[in-house]
């Protein structure tokens, strides 16, 4: 393995967001530029951005290879001619060898954002609807029950996900749906449907069925979770856990991040006025196929390693009876072997034992 070369900040938004302003945390390739311009064309608040440029391992120290500087070019044209990105998107390059290490630059975007919340988005999903504005006010309420949860560091916020039924529809965000009004139509003429529904474990948690009937302005609880689930939410940036940097290429990276946030004790609320949109664009098959293969056989021993891990911190911390810890329980009592310690340790004997 050979590191990665980090710059934080290459680009430095020339705006400074407030403090309490949701940053959309992102990360893209050099074929993604311009859907990021797109996404800070839509999107009127902070960005962070790790852009990944590749780097050949008999680089010499030092040197940029034509490749790299054609990239470097680019990023610099594609800042310049973005009056959006020169304003509110900072910009962190990564060089390195390896082209999908996902969740590391994940967790590099969400460290750098400069506000106390973070959308954590995918760049290729359009920003259809104008939540930030309500979302702000809900995080300012201190009526609202969701939104102290949420400044606490306890729960985060769904944007539900879609895609078009025919890719070659999905390919120009300036037709997508900017209302839910819009998006329904689209639904109900089986235009539209939930994102990746052939593979119902990434999504269906957020329960579209109630999502289509909600009254406007409601806000409902997650309460089918699965460990496969991995939306798009609205979340504190320093709450919950942090990306699991074993995972690299596709499969499974996402979802790591939020089944160990969902252990740490954060509940998901849907936002039902609100939803992203799938850009439609090509797929690596083969680098799909092969990395969700490798990815799997992780995912089954990080799902153990986090489950032991949250159960023993809690119950040094003398509150695995609590709320607080009732996701763990939950979750990691459906994995075999790790059932049986959970009501172990869960037992009054065990804890009088252990004293």
């Amino acid at each position: 393995m050979h590191p990665m070369k980090i710059f934080p900040y290459f680009y430095k938004a020339s705006e400074t967001p407030e403090e309490d302003d949701i940053t959309v945390t992102t990360l893209v390739t050099p074929n993604r530029f311009e859907v990021l311009r797109k996404l800070a064309s839509r999107y009127d608040g902070p960005l962070s951005v790790t852009v990944h440029l590749p780097l050949s391992p008999s680089s010499a120290p030092g040197k940029a290879t034509p490749a790299l500087r054609e990239h470097l070019l680019a990023l610099r044209a594609l800042v310049a001619h973005s009056p959006a990105l020169a304003a509110r998107a900072d910009i962190h390059l990564v060089l390195s060898p390896f082209p999908r290490a996902f969740n590391t630059w994940r967790n590099l975007a969400r460290l750098l954002a400069r506000s106390t919340y973070a959308l954590l988005l995918d760049a290729d999903f359009a920003v259809c609807t104008a939540w930030r504005a309500p979302v702000r006010v809900l995080l300012r309420d201190a009526g609202s029950a969701v939104g102290a949860r949420v400044r606490a560091g306890e729960a985060a916020l769904v944007l539900p996900a879609f895609e078009y039924a025919k890719q070659a529809e999905g390919r120009d965000q300036e037709v997508f749906p900017r209302d839910k009004r819009a998006l329904l139509d689209l639904v109900r003429a089986s235009r539209i449907g939930p994102f990746h529904a052939s593979f119902a474990a990434g999504h269906n948690s957020t329960d579209y069925r109630r999502y289509y009937a909600a009254k406007p302005g409601e806000i409902y609880k997650v309460t089918q979770y699965q460990a496969a689930y991995e939306p798009y939410v609205i979340v504190r940036k320093d709450a919950g856990a942090w990306c699991d940097e074993r995972f690299t290429g596709y499969g499974a990276n996402k979802a790591a991040c939020l089944f160990e946030m969902y252990l740490s004790g954060v509940s998901f609320y849907v936002l039902s006025d609100h939803f992203l949109i799938h850009q439609s664009h090509a797929y690596e098959e083969e680098a799909r196929r092969s990395e969700r293969r490798h990815n799997r056989k992780i995912h089954s021993d990080f799902k153990e390693e986090t489950c032991l891990r949250y159960l023993k911190r809690f119950l040094d911390q003398g509150i695995l009876n609590t709320t607080r810890a009732a996701n763990a329980q939950e979750e990691c009592k459906k994995i075999k072997g790790i059932g049986k310690i959970v009501n172990q340790v869960t037992t009054s004997g065990f804890r009088e034992r252990f004293k």
